[in-house]
C-alpha cells in the first residue's frame, strides 16, 4: 500500500506522478498487487493519477474529501479506480463535523474547533478483487452501511 499526496489545493509537495514512477522503478523484485491511497482535493488530480497508473497498480483509491464518488470503475489496462472512497462518520454533519461549529466557521470567518457530529453513522468503504498472479483487479464495488 502507497499513500500518495496530491498537490493541488494542498501544499507544496514533492510531484506525486513523478514520487510514483520513481518507486516504481526502485521496488525489485515488483510485487504483483500494488493499493495507492491518493489523499487530494482536487477530482481532476486524483482521475489524472488514475489514468496515469493504470496497468501499472492494481488500486487508485482516493480519499481526503470525506463525500463517496460513484465512479468505481475498472480503468482500460486493469487497474481499479474512485475518485474517493468516502468517509466513517455521523451522518447528521458536515463532513464529520458538527454542523453548527461548521456554520459559525463560514457566517464568522473566525477559525475556532470543530466539534465531532454526532448521532447514526455513515461507513463508506470500497472493495476491490485482485487477481493474484498478475495484479489486475477483476473488480471493484461502493460498500455503504449506516450504523446506529
Amino acid at each position: 500500500v502507497v499513500n500518495l499526496m496530491g498537490r493541488t489545493f494542498m501544499g507544496d509537495f514533492d510531484c506525486p506522478f513523478r514520487a510514483m514512477d520513481k518507486l516504481l522503478a526502485e521496488l525489485e523484485p515488483k510485487p504483483p498487487v500494488i493499493i495507492v491511497d491518493f489523499h487530494a482535493e482536487a477530482t481532476s488530480e486524483k482521475m489524472a493519477m488514475g489514468r496515469y497508473l493504470d496497468g501499472r497498480v492494481s488500486a487508485v483509491l482516493g480519499t481526503h474529501t470525506h463525500v463517496g464518488t460513484i465512479d468505481a470503475q475498472l480503468l482500460p489496462q486493469g487497474t481499479a479506480y474512485v475518485t474517493d472512497i468516502g468517509m466513517t462518520g455521523p451522518i447528521d454533519s458536515i463532513i464529520g463535523d458538527d454542523t453548527e461549529s461548521v456554520l459559525q466557521r463560514f457566517l464568522t470567518a473566525i477559525p475556532h474547533h470543530l466539534s465531532v457530529g454526532k448521532g447514526k453513522v455513515m461507513f463508506n468503504a470500497i472493495l476491490v478483487r485482485i487477481d493474484d498472479d498478475s495484479g489486475r483487479a477483476i473488480s471493484i464495488d461502493r460498500i455503504y452501511r449506516e450504523v446506529e
